[in-house]
């Protein structure tokens, strides 16, 4: 499906095979094509507690489970992971199940580094520009750390830890016991309702969202490999694992357009979820992005030339022009009946005029 999609896009194709100096970081990456799930509206509010024992979280499905970032390339996780979404007026509700031998955690301070615990994590780009998204973490112990980032770290950050999410909501419930190795454990639960008003502080987007109104999310899990021998220890010298709903093809979250595509609806009938026009405007825009990111390391400017970038020409209709602080492209593209125009600068801002 998504080939199919991305040759709507005359020369597109091409372009994708001109490649001839790709980015090292873009070489490490594998295509993705983006993981989608139908996020439903609930009438009844959610109790937050932990335990999915909710009938609304009963009737929604589960997103597929947890792949390795890097994707299928490597190997499947070691322990299962998936999450379910739902929303209401009020709040987007996220649950997840994390399956684990031995649910442990040391850190109790907010806004801690969390993921030197295992934890879970939340990504949400609202209106998928990749600048201004929200970043989310929580362990067993229910601590949490909220951020938000300006744009992602490779285009400069930063992080802004001071950015709380006022009137969140979160519980864990353990399917075994706490930072006890001495027996097994089946897993630990998790909900958050993040308010949307609370979402809309740096969004360009209607907060609540409308009907098929779509967010760029995605999830991550963080492992570690333990002994059990005199309590729970890291094993030296290896790193974590980090298991992802939609794999990004290289180990770094902060790639927010390779995150999955949630749709909102308030529709009782299901529909899949997949990657459209716009989605792959932003994959051809991206290719000039990493083209141009090897330029600049090379030659210290930017370039509208695409022989320069190592480009045997940019497919028909793309405009390539330098601005006073770098660059940007454009692509027309055709959303239902209009056409539209997608544009990407230096610094990885995507906006749909």
């Amino acid at each position: 499906m998504w080939r199919a999609c991305v040759t709507r896009f005359s020369g597109v194709l091409c372009f994708l095979s001109c490649l001839a100096q790709p980015a090292p970081e873009w070489a490490r990456m594998k295509p993705m094509v983006p993981r989608g799930y139908l996020c439903g509206h609930t009438a009844t509010p959610i109790q937050v507690d932990g335990q999915l024992d909710d009938p609304a979280w009963q009737k929604a499905a589960w997103t597929q489970d947890f792949a390795d970032i890097e994707g299928s390339a490597k190997p499947v996780p070691r322990f299962r992971t998936r999450a379910k979404m739902l929303w209401d007026d009020q709040y987007f509700y996220i649950a997840a199940e994390l399956t684990e031998p031995h649910v442990w955690g040391t850190i109790r301070q907010r806004d801690a580094v969390i993921f030197q615990d295992p934890d879970f994590e939340v990504f949400i780009d609202p209106d998928g520009d990749s600048h201004q998204y929200y970043e989310f973490e929580m362990n067993a112990l229910n601590t949490v750390w909220d951020l938000r980032l300006v744009k992602a770290y490779k285009d400069g950050g930063p992080a802004l830890n001071e950015w709380d999410i006022a009137g969140l909501k979160t519980a864990v419930h353990v399917n075994g016991t706490l930072n006890d190795p001495s027996d097994v454990d089946r897993s630990w639960t998790l909900e958050i309702a993040m308010p949307w008003a609370a979402l809309k502080e740096y969004s360009r987007q209607a907060c609540p969202p409308k009907n098929r109104d779509r967010w760029r999310i995605n999830f991550s899990r963080v492992e570690w490999q333990i002994t059990t021998a005199g309590g729970y220890r890291k094993v030296p010298n290896t790193p974590e694992n980090n298991w992802v709903w939609s794999p990004t093809g290289i180990v770094d979250m902060h790639r927010p357009e390779k995150w999955g595509l949630v749709e909102f609806t308030t529709e009782k009938k299901a529909y899949p979820v997949r990657p459209g026009p716009m989605e792959a405007a932003r994959d051809v825009l991206q290719e000039i992005y990493y083209a141009e990111r090897v330029f600049h390391e090379q030659a210290k400017r930017f370039s509208d030339q695409a022989e320069e970038l190592g480009l045997k020409k940019l497919p028909p209709h793309l405009k390539l022009h330098l601005t006073a602080d770098g660059w940007q492209a454009t692509l027309p593209v055709k959303v239902g009946k209009r056409m539209r125009y997608a544009t990407l600068r230096q610094d990885a801002l995507f906006r749909l005029e």
